[in-house]
C-alpha cells in the first residue's frame, strides 16, 4: 500500500482545522533593492538551494529581508520520503564538487556574519554526505573567517566516520532535528529512528560543540510526549532548542493535527529553560534557523 494514501496511525477523524490569525504572514510587494531580491539573486545566479524555498519555510521573507539564509547542499533530493517535509524525494544526482566553492563565495558576497548549512539526506553515499559538508565549512572558514557556521544535519546513520569528518571541520553549532515525539516516529518519520537521533545528538554534544535540536508540533502529541521529548534532549546533550508549529506542504503529506496557541508555546518555552536548556526559541513560525546568530551570542 502506497503510504501517503493510508491515513496515519495518530490521526483522528475531525475537521481541518482551519488557519488561525496568528499563522497569517503578511504580503510583502519585493523590490530591485530589497535585501529578499538581492538573496534570492545571489542563490539563482550561483545555482544554490535554499531550504527556505525547498521546504517552504514560512518565514523565507523575514530571514532574507535580514539577508540570511539556510543553504542546502547535495543536491534538492532527498533519499528519505518524511510525510512532514516538503522536500522532493527520489533518486538524487552526483555530488556538485564545485558547489562548497560557490556557497562560500555566496556567503562573503553577501556579508553574512552567521551561516547556516543543512543538506538532503544522501543514504546513496558512503559517508552519507559529510565530507561535503566539511569541504564546505574549510571553505566558508577561508573566506571569511569571522563568520560563524551552524550546521543542520541529517543522522548519517550514526556512521563513526561521517560524524568524526564533520568534527574536524569545527562548525560552531551542530544541530540535529528530532522533529517529532517518540510515539509518532513511526509514522511522521518511518526511515528515521528515534533513539538513533538522540545517540547522534549525546555524541555531539560528547565531542565538546554546542549541540541543537529543533521539535515541531501539532501532529497529534500529547503534553506527556512533549514533556518526555525535551527531557530526552536534555539528558543527551543538547541546549539549544527551537519548538515550532507544523504546516502541511502538500495533499500528500500529513494533515496538521491542530494549530498550537501562542500561549502553549511560551509554556513550553518556559519548561524548556526550567529543565536547563540555554537557548530556546519557541512559536508558531519558530523554524530551525530562526535567528540563529542571535542565539548563538546568547549563548557564548
Amino acid at each position: 500500500m502506497n503510504p501517503l494514501k493510508k491515513k496515519p496511525r495518530t490521526q483522528e477523524i475531525h475537521e481541518k482545522p482551519l488557519l488561525p490569525t496568528w499563522m497569517k504572514a503578511k504580503v510583502r510587494f519585493p523590490t530591485d533593492e530589497d535585501p529578499v531580491e538581492i538573496v534570492r539573486t545571489q542563490v539563482s545566479e550561483k545555482r544554490l538551494n535554499t531550504v527556505c524555498e525547498s521546504a517552504s519555510c514560512p518565514n523565507l521573507n523575514h530571514c532574507w529581508n535580514r539577508k540570511t539564509a539556510t543553504y542546502m547542499l547535495a543536491g534538492d533530493i532527498c533519499t528519505r520520503r518524511c510525510l512532514y517535509c516538503d522536500v522532493a524525494f527520489g533518486k538524487p544526482g552526483l555530488l556538485d564538487s564545485n558547489e562548497p566553492e560557490r556557497v562560500a563565495n555566496s556567503v562573503l558576497e553577501l556579508g553574512l556574519r552567521h551561516v547556516v548549512l543543512t543538506a538532503v539526506n544522501r543514504d546513496d553515499l558512503k559517508d552519507g554526505g559529510s565530507n561535503h559538508f566539511a569541504k564546505t565549512i574549510l571553505r566558508i572558514k577561508e573566506t571569511s573567517p569571522k563568520c560563524t557556521i551552524e550546521v543542520l544535519i541529517p543522522d548519517f546513520k550514526a556512521n563513526r566516520d561521517s560524524l568524526d569528518i564533520l568534527y574536524a571541520s569545527k562548525p560552531h553549532i551542530i544541530n540535529h532535528n528530532i522533529e517529532t515525539v517518540e510515539r509518532l516516529f513511526p509514522t511522521v518519520a518511518p526511515q528515521k529512528n528515534y533513539k538513533r537521533s538522540l545517540s547522534v545528538l549525546a555524541d555531539i554534544a560528547e565531542h565538546g560543540f554546542v549541540t541543537k535540536s529543533g521539535l515541531i508540533l501539532g501532529l497529534g502529541e500529547t503534553d506527556d510526549d512533549i514533556h518526555s521529548c525535551l527531557e530526552d534532549l536534555f539528558q543527551n546533550g543538547v541546549r539549544m532548542l527551537t519548538i515550532g508549529q507544523y504546516l502541511q506542504p502538500g495533499p500528500t503529506h500529513l494533515p496538521v493535527y491542530r494549530f498550537v496557541h501562542p500561549d502553549e508555546f511560551e509554556k513550553w518555552k518556559e519548561t524548556a529553560y526550567q529543565i536547563g536548556f540555554k537557548t530556546v526559541a519557541s512559536g508558531p513560525l519558530v523554524r530551525s534557523s530562526y535567528h540563529a546568530d542571535e542565539y548563538l551570542e546568547s549563548i557564548d
